[in-house]
């Protein structure tokens, strides 16, 4: 960190899908879903490094650069193709627009990672999300405070997951997954994830979900929610794992033959329930427990191919830290 810069920072966690359903696809190109999403405990961290009083901006980006460490690292943007990045920028232009922004300090990004990169996670989601907490507070010591739901409309537009990863918790999401409604959901759900090296194009899985259903090669979208509801009002993860479901996995699975290979290694290790996390390639393995979580783990992780941990849910979602 630069001298005489000060900090403000922000955790984001990750999500998983404990339902998907993908609806045909949309004349705008996106399909409708129908998602149940719960954060876990895995999280990236954002800090907004200031500069001084004495490098200011007048009109474009703030953000003078970004830099990444953590997991994936190498695989992450650090330009303005960012969602951290353009996070910043969606909340200076607002402010431009509604509170008569003039200027502004630079600021430098800097983005911890503990969610895979292309993971089906919702790390890039979690990094916007963290980044806009950060950039708000940054902006509101001179201007007013925005109200939550013009920071989700801000969210929704900058991607589908980004207003699940703001607000955390469990929570029913329509349309895109961006019009969400909060679900009640007793008890911890703990997971053993593991990771792939090579991620997987959300796009690249939706067209392929796509093909399939051309050739009439997997089930119609399923986007009943009620019994995983009433299963989560039960805090039980065995009633929990009874109602997984993903329509993206289909696809995932068609186009990584090794995410098939783990999901029935993770089942055969003593794993409730093995389903791709989104749109993949991470496989999430319910578990009884955390111990039983850590089992199932250390099998799948034994002969040092592939990497993994233990995470929980729900979780909170993006909040400042100190």
């Amino acid at each position: 960190m630069t001298s005489g810069m000060r900090t403000i920072a922000a955790r984001a966690h990750a999500k998983v899908n404990l339902h998907l359903g993908v609806g045909e696809l949309r004349p705008d190109g996106y399909h409708d879903l129908v998602t149940v999403f719960q954060s876990l405990d895995l999280s990236d961290t954002v800090t907004l490094e200031i500069a001084p009083d004495t490098d200011w901006v007048m009109q474009g980006t703030i953000v003078s650069g970004l830099s990444v460490s953590g997991l994936d690292a190498a695989a992450v943007p650090r330009d303005d193709s960012n969602l951290a990045w353009r996070a910043v920028d969606a909340l200076v232009e607002y402010y431009r627009r509604h509170h008569n922004l003039e200027d502004s300090n630079r600021v430098h990004l800097s983005i911890h990672k503990g969610i895979p990169t292309a993971g089906g996670m919702a790390g890039g989601s979690a990094d916007a999300a963290a980044a806009l907490v950060a950039a708000h507070a940054f902006l509101s010591e001179r201007f007013p405070k925005l109200r939550a739901a013009v920071l989700l409309d801000l969210a929704a537009d900058l991607g589908s997951d980004v207003p699940f990863t703001l607000q955390g918790g469990t929570m029913l999401g329509t349309g895109r997954g961006e019009q969400l409604t909060p679900l009640l959901s007793r008890g911890t759900y703990y997971w053993a994830l593991v990771f792939f090296k090579e991620g997987l194009s959300t796009p690249v899985v939706f067209r392929e979900l796509d093909s399939l259903r051309e050739q009439g090669r997997v089930p119609e979208p399923r986007m009943d929610t009620e019994g995983l509801s009433k299963a989560l009002l039960t805090g039980n993860p065995r009633e929990v794992a009874r109602h997984l479901h993903n329509d993206l996995e289909a696809p995932a699975r068609q186009l990584r033959p090794d995410v098939e290979r783990m999901r029935r290694a993770g089942l055969e290790a003593g794993a409730l329930m093995a389903m791709v996390s989104g749109s993949g390639p991470t496989v999430a393995f319910l578990c009884g427990s955390e111990l039983h979580a850590r089992d199932v783990l250390d099998d799948l992780l034994a002969d040092g191919a592939y990497s993994g941990t233990v995470a929980h849910g729900p979780a909170k979602g993006a909040h400042l830290i100190s």
